[in-house]
Parts: C-alpha cells; sequence; structure tokens
C-alpha cells in the first residue's frame, strides 16, 4: 500500500488513518484501492476486535481529488467496472469493505467531511465527530451523484427528504445538524478520544455477540444493497459521460 492510507494494529485495535494532509484528504484512485487492501488485511488479522478510520491533518477527508483522477480517464474506467463476486466496483468496495468486516468500524471525523470522504464514513458503524466538523454531499457540486455505496448507507441513516436535500443541494452542514437528521452517531470534542471510550465499551463485551449484531443489522436494514450499488453506477454513468464530452 502506499503512504496515503496508513494500517496500524494495537492490542485488540486497528487504526487506518487517510495520510494526505496537504490535500486535506483528497482521495485518489490509488488511495481507494488501498482502503480495499486495508480492509482486506484487517479481516485477517484476528486479534482486532475494533477499527478506528480517521484522518491526519485539518479535515477527515475532502472527498474524491477529481484533478488527481481525471489524470487517467482509462483508469477511472477500469475502476468502476464492478466485480462480479462482490457487486461493488472499487469506488464502492473503498467504503463498503468496512461494512463487510465482522468487527464495529468506528469514524473519528473532524474537519471537512465530504463527498466520498463522507461516504466513507458513512460506511463505518459509528461517526463521532468534532463540534467544528463540516458534512457535504459534494458531488452534486460537480455534476454527479453519490456512487461510493452512499445511497446505501444515506437510505440506512436518515429519511429520504433529507438525502435528497443533502444531494441536490450539496450544501454543508454542522454537526449539530448532522447529529439532529441522524447524520453522525455523536459529537465530541476529541473524536478519537471519544472513539477509544466507544471502543472500550465494545470489546467488554463478547465477540461473537458483537459480529452477529452487526451482521444481523446489516442484512435485515437494507436487504439490496447489491442492487443499489448497481443503480448508483447506472444513474452516474450518462452523467459521467456528459461531462468528458463537454470537456473533450
Amino acid at each position: 500500500m502506499g503512504d496515503h492510507i496508513t494500517t496500524r494494529f494495537e492490542s485488540d485495535r486497528a487504526y487506518i488513518t487517510l495520510n494526505r494532509p496537504g490535500k486535506h484528504n483528497g482521495l485518489t484512485l490509488e488511495m481507494l484501492r488501498d482502503l480495499v487492501a486495508a480492509a482486506r488485511k484487517v479481516a485477517e488479522h484476528k486479534e482486532t476486535r475494533v477499527v478506528i478510520v480517521s484522518g491526519n491533518g485539518p479535515s477527515f477527508s475532502s472527498g474524491l481529488d477529481i484533478a488527481a483522477a481525471t489524470r487517467d480517464p482509462l483508469a477511472i474506467v477500469r475502476e468502476f467496472l464492478p466485480r462480479p463476486w462482490r457487486g461493488t466496483n472499487t469506488f464502492q468496495e473503498a467504503c463498503w469493505a468496512w461494512r463487510r468486516l465482522d468487527v464495529p468500524v468506528i469514524a473519528a471525523v473532524h474537519g471537512r467531511c465530504f463527498g466520498g470522504g463522507l461516504q466513507l464514513a458513512l460506511a463505518a458503524d459509528f461517526r463521532i465527530a468534532a463540534p467544528t466538523a463540516e458534512f457535504s454531499v459534494m458531488e452534486a457540486a460537480h455534476g454527479l451523484i453519490p456512487d461510493m455505496s452512499g445511497a446505501a448507507t444515506l437510505s440506512q441513516l436518515i429519511g429520504i427528504d433529507q438525502a435528497l436535500l443533502l444531494t441536490m443541494t450539496a450544501d454543508p452542514v454542522d454537526a449539530a445538524q448532522a447529529r439532529k437528521i441522524g447524520l453522525i452517531t455523536d459529537i465530541a470534542d476529541d473524536p478519537q478520544a471519544a472513539a477509544e471510550i466507544l471502543a472500550d465499551r465494545i470489546t467488554a463485551r463478547d465477540p461473537r455477540a458483537v459480529a452477529a449484531a452487526k451482521r444481523l443489522f446489516d442484512r435485515s436494514w437494507q436487504r439490496n444493497s447489491r442492487a443499489t450499488f448497481a443503480a448508483e453506477r447506472a444513474a452516474q454513468v450518462p452523467l459521467l459521460l456528459r461531462k468528458a464530452l463537454t470537456r473533450s
């Protein structure tokens, strides 16, 4: 894996850190691939009981770095194609891979949590945010829609009117509003410390029961996420093609 996604194991915890601080942890294609690889690595590390995902620098993540990603259009096409055995492409799997884990995932959020960064946070089981954190379904600002599993996670967490409002306007919301509509779990002055406290509470319980609860709720809350991922891709393709034709 590259230097922009770091994975550290300590006792019963796995720490995943977005490490591109100079770009507010804007996500590159390499970082998306590395997030998928990091989730696989965590799954193989049987001592892990909780995962904490955070961002280094001023923000959790400002979303997909479109300028960096579009330097290689063919790579975007390759990563956009779904894996038949998973039902997700790389963009979606970079987020949904964390839902596939049997252990709970906590996102400790500060600064900007926009676009693909928000979709990554939404794919965690819990989101603890700093009071000054900002959240935005930013894709509409670029003439796109959330297509990194965001449709599946938004439908689990908030009402359709709020999901449409966030998606159609791309307006940022503060942590208080995000908590009010159910976008985040809690607010803490120190999200990392609060994530550790929550991890302590979870690891005090039987890991088999914790894993069973995650699988039960994931399978019953949203029964057809695979179809949702296909719908995301189908809705995004004409928007991407239009943008490509406009630029050419």
